[in-house]
């Protein structure tokens, strides 16, 4: 379960920060959005959105909300933008190493789970891998 949770830790920047990179967002928006795709804890969001200003990734700003108090909404910085261009790039080798070695591992070892789901490896499933660059390529 540990690895779960850092796995979700380590790629929550890369999730703000595409999001962001879309238009400018608040920290609730942002939540509701990334949750549509991976299950984030409640309070995991604002610490990272904390260091990303910290960093200079991102600035902030106050705008008023018809439902209520002034909201904070998030703006990537230049730097921010080539961080996340520089995190998207690692992410897809990351990715892409990970499911080679899941799907050789499938090949060459009776033992591994033949249920391990091979979808972002463009060997085993070449639409898949087609699909996710599409995507990526929205995202920057």
């Amino acid at each position: 379960m540990k690895e779960i949770i850092q796995f979700k830790k380590g790629v929550l920047g890369l999730c703000v920060m595409v999001l962001i990179n879309q238009r400018d967002r608040y920290g609730f928006e942002l939540a509701q959005q990334i949750s549509k795709h991976v299950e984030i804890a409640e309070g995991a969001l604002y610490p990272v959105l904390r260091r990303m200003v910290g960093d200079g990734h991102c600035t902030t700003y106050l705008q008023e909300s018809t439902e209520g108090p002034p909201r904070k909404y998030y703006k990537l910085t230049p730097a921010g933008k080539a961080y996340m261009n520089e995190l998207v790039s690692e992410w897809e080798s990351f990715v892409s190493g990970v499911a080679t070695l899941l799907a050789e591992a499938v090949d060459g070892d009776a033992d591994v789970s033949s249920d391990v789901n091979l979808e972002a490896n463009p060997e085993a499933n070449p639409e898949a891998n087609v699909e996710m660059n599409k995507n990526t390529n929205d995202m920057i």
